[in-house]
């Protein structure tokens, strides 16, 4: 099973969701695998379930699979850890406190994993209250530095920014990827992200120079009749991101 990405040396990776193996396949080539498939934890009942189906999905698809919490739902945060663990996925979707337990269940460095920061509202503050219990107190509150030098600490990849609500919080972002850029931390733009916000926030990082972006891209390029992902409209991301990193 391969560990270290496809998209290694991208500077940006898409990650969006697939509904079925062969929706996983046709986003992949829609992306020129330049993209992580999302498969949420959610959708499944238990561990075991969810390993039988997402094996198939990274054996179709060069293991380019993301496992996800589920609209970042924190009570999934066990099971992503443990599936991880056995799957040794290219992406793992994790809350801030869940981080340590998915880098230590995998046994490697390879695979990225982000850690769940949510806008607070204040430039340069993150909440990064998003456990299972933590994210039924009240908000914790540090600054982006913090939050990103703690995510280094238990082995986290990379900055996840979310919910974003496209650019509702784009002071905020501008904020998150400067100072990701500046401590060589990869980011995570998620929420609220669709074809007409797209290029804008993905040029607010590249002009940052934020190393590594993986943009996620959910339910505004899904076909609400079918819940597929619009191939059409994966090629047309890949197109402005083309457009925007050369």
């Amino acid at each position: 099973m391969q560990l270290t990405p496809n998209y290694y040396n991208d500077r940006v990776c898409l990650n969006v969701l697939a509904n079925s193996i062969d929706n996983a396949k046709a986003v992949y080539e829609a992306a020129q695998t330049h993209v992580v498939v999302g498969i949420l934890s959610k959708n499944y009942c238990d561990n075991q379930s969810a390993i039988t189906d997402m094996k198939k999905y990274a054996q179709a698809i060069d293991n380019a699979i993301s496992i996800g919490l589920g609209a970042g739902d924190p009570n999934q945060s066990d099971m992503v850890s443990e599936i991880s663990a056995v799957l040794q996925p290219q992406h793992v979707n994790q809350v801030f406190t869940g981080v340590g337990a998915s880098r230590a269940l995998l046994g490697q460095k390879e695979t990225v994993i982000n850690g769940l920061v949510s806008p607070t509202g204040r430039i340069g503050l993150v909440n990064i209250a998003t456990g299972p219990l933590s994210s039924k107190t009240t908000k914790s509150e540090v600054p982006i530095e913090t939050a990103i030098a703690l995510l280094k600490d238990m082995g986290g990849s990379s900055i996840k920014f979310f919910p974003m609500g496209g650019l509702k919080h784009r002071a905020e972002f501008e904020y998150v990827a400067k100072c990701c850029a500046e401590q060589d931390f990869y980011l995570e733009p998620t929420g609220g992200i669709d074809l007409d916000n797209y290029e804008v926030i993905l040029k607010i990082a590249l002009d940052a120079g934020v190393k590594r972006i993986i943009p996620h891209i959910y339910s505004s390029i899904i076909n609400q009749a079918t819940g597929e992902t619009r191939t059409a409209d994966v090629e047309k991301l890949l197109a402005i991101t083309q457009k925007l990193v050369g």
